[in-house]
């Protein structure tokens, strides 16, 4: 498809900076076939059942981004894939001054180049203990905030907790599930007392989901692959749920990319362990999916597309030009919605 058919208009001004405060007082735009509604998160219980299920994304965000030095010349990583412990893909910036065999310093943390991929991303290996990697980034890093907030303001100690959720835990993300950053006590407590169940799966999510589409048609767009897991006890409570006619409902889309890459083209949700690359675009037929809380995304972004495959192109264009003329808050730090789906799309 051609990629110019997933672009809008977004003012700058609707890019939030900072998330709501509290985090359950942000808008949510509900999107079904038939028309939108005006909401706000903490009504997200009323859309549900007790037989329906909520599927969080429990990754922990690291502090994945690093700045210093390679000799005199100024150099900043950007983590996107653990391959092990001390060992990370990262995209580099100035890339030709990170070269193959290169020695990396950043104030006290050494690094190595010791790989070059095809599209330019480096492989590095860090000079600390297994044990000591995710401390050596706590105090070395900073949040990798997306670079459509990063450039507009600096990162600071807030964002550590604003850019974490509430159920964050598996250490390994370099960006937020920022649907899930929404949720609260309160909000959580509310879910509860309708009787909503909760389950975890985990999918580290990577940098690589703020790289623009370079690529005139999505035909020729790679994603990068983004290690998850869904446990055997997660999938067989899924798939129960479902057969007693609850809903499977995705916070984020990252939830949303792991489940349907476990999902059997019957529909059964199977326990996953590993890589996933899936890129959804109109046309797809969504199997392990029933309903997706999300943030808005920006135009031309993988993100944009999925949404667009899961509730129709007409529709999510018709969302966004409300959300914009409406003010809702866009991207990471930015207001949630609640899609239905579109089965004459899938």
């Amino acid at each position: 498809m051609d990629i110019e058919l997933f672009n809008f208009d977004l003012p700058r001004d609707n890019i939030a900076l900072r998330p709501a405060s509290p985090r359950d007082a942000a808008k949510m735009l509900v999107v079904k076939p038939t028309g939108l509604e005006h909401k706000g998160v903490l009504d997200l219980a009323d859309y549900l059942t007790d037989k329906d299920v909520l599927v969080f994304n429990d990754t922990r965000v690291i502090p994945g981004r690093l700045t210093g030095k390679r000799g005199d010349a100024k150099v900043e990583l950007t983590l996107h894939k653990r391959e092990s412990d001390t060992v990370w893909r990262a995209f580099a910036k100035p890339a030709k001054k990170c070269r193959l065999g290169d020695k990396l310093d950043f104030s006290g943390l050494a690094a190595e180049v010791i790989a070059i991929g095809p599209d330019g991303e480096r492989t590095v290996r860090f000079d600390v203990h297994d044990t000591a990697m995710t401390s050596a980034l706590e105090a070395h890093g900073v949040m990798p905030l997306p670079p459509y907030i990063a450039s507009q303001r600096d990162i600071d100690e807030r964002d550590k907790s604003d850019y974490q959720t509430v159920f964050a835990k598996a250490d390994g993300a370099v960006a937020a599930p920022t649907a899930g950053l929404h949720f609260t006590d309160r909000l959580l407590a509310s879910l509860e007392n309708k009787g909503v169940k909760r389950f975890g799966v985990t999918l580290h999510v990577g940098a690589g989901t703020f790289l623009p589409v370079k690529v005139e048609n999505t035909d020729d767009h790679k994603m990068h692959s983004e290690w998850g897991e869904i446990t055997p006890e997660v999938a067989a409570a899924l798939n129960a749920a479902r057969e007693e006619g609850g809903r499977i409902v995705a916070v984020g889309t990252t939830s949303l990319r792991l489940l349907e890459s476990a999902a059997s083209p019957e529909g059964e949700i199977m326990p996953f362990k590993g890589d996933t690359d899936i890129f959804i675009t109109p046309g797809y037929r969504f199997k392990g999916v029933d309903l997706l809380m999300t943030n808005f995304h920006l135009p031309c972004s993988t993100l944009f597309m999925l949404v667009s495959a899961f509730s129709g192109m007409d529709v999510m264009r018709n969302a966004y030009e409300t959300a914009i003329a409406e003010n809702y808050r866009f991207y990471s730090y930015g207001d949630s919605s609640l899609l239905f789906p579109n089965k004459d799309v899938s």
